[in-house]
């Protein structure tokens, strides 16, 4: 088997492994690795999207067979998450998603201190349930528009306003499937897909990794997992404000 389709596979497997376990972070994980390897970043772009179809459906699975998942938050951001998802793909070539993705991770560096502190005191989970659909549609239009942010925008805010860790990571990642479908049509519809051998592998991986991820979701103790989703926003956050500034 071609050594390059089982580099592909192993970061499929790495990507969704984070991101199944801690709700976020599949697109910098894959993209970050797939730009080490030497894939060119418009290739990046368009296949991790693709794979994510197949990904986030495996995750979405496992996290249904683990009891992860929340039918209530699950229905209340369905519906706005796809129809952001999909406007924001639409739009992607009438506005610069770089000149907007400083004031996000503004935003989403704010939401990991927050999930930090957290952590080290006593909140009693309690279920969210006002402003969801606004927090689905502009989670799922950043994603679309910035090439990721669905986990970190939605699922760390919903952390920091109290959300149960276990359901709203299952939750979140179980609705991503749906939202990157949409993109994924908007994309298909504006630049089309070809390397197909990155995306099968990605695939592969993501995949295999997707059960592993929500058993880990469902079974480690909650606050090490705020702590390292709070640590993981944050250096995103710092890391795109540095790139953004530089």
């Amino acid at each position: 088997m071609d050594h390059h389709f089982l580099t592909y596979v192993l970061i499929g497997f790495i990507a969704q492994l984070i991101d199944g376990s801690l709700g976020m972070a599949y697109g910098i994980s894959a993209s970050s690795l797939l730009l080490g390897v030497g894939v060119p970043p418009a290739v990046v772009s368009s296949t991790v999207h693709a794979a994510e179809c197949f990904t986030t459906g495996a995750s979405a699975i496992s996290h249904r067979a683990f009891g992860n998942v929340s039918k209530a938050l699950f229905y209340a951001l369905l519906v706005p998450g796809v129809i952001g998802a999909f406007l924001g793909a639409y739009i992607l070539t009438t506005i610069p998603g770089d000149a907007i993705k400083p004031y996000i991770a503004g935003y989403l560096l704010l939401m990991g201190v927050v999930l930090i502190v957290k952590a080290f005191r006593t909140f009693p989970p309690r279920a969210v349930t006002t402003h969801l659909r606004p927090l689905a549609f502009f989670g799922a239009f950043i994603d679309a528009i910035g090439g990721g942010g669905w986990g970190p925008i939605v699922g760390s805010t919903l952390l920091a306003r109290g959300s149960p860790f276990r359901e709203t990571v299952g939750t979140v990642n179980s609705v991503e499937f749906f939202v990157t479908v949409s993109a994924s049509l908007g994309f298909l519809f504006g630049i089309g897909l070809s390397h197909w051998e990155v995306i099968l592998g990605l695939a592969a991986g993501g995949v295999v990794a997707a059960p592993f991820g929500a058993w880990i979701c469902k079974h480690v103790p909650q606050r090490p997992f705020l702590i390292v989703v709070g640590l993981l926003v944050v250096a995103l956050s710092l890391r795109t404000l540095l790139k953004s500034f530089a």
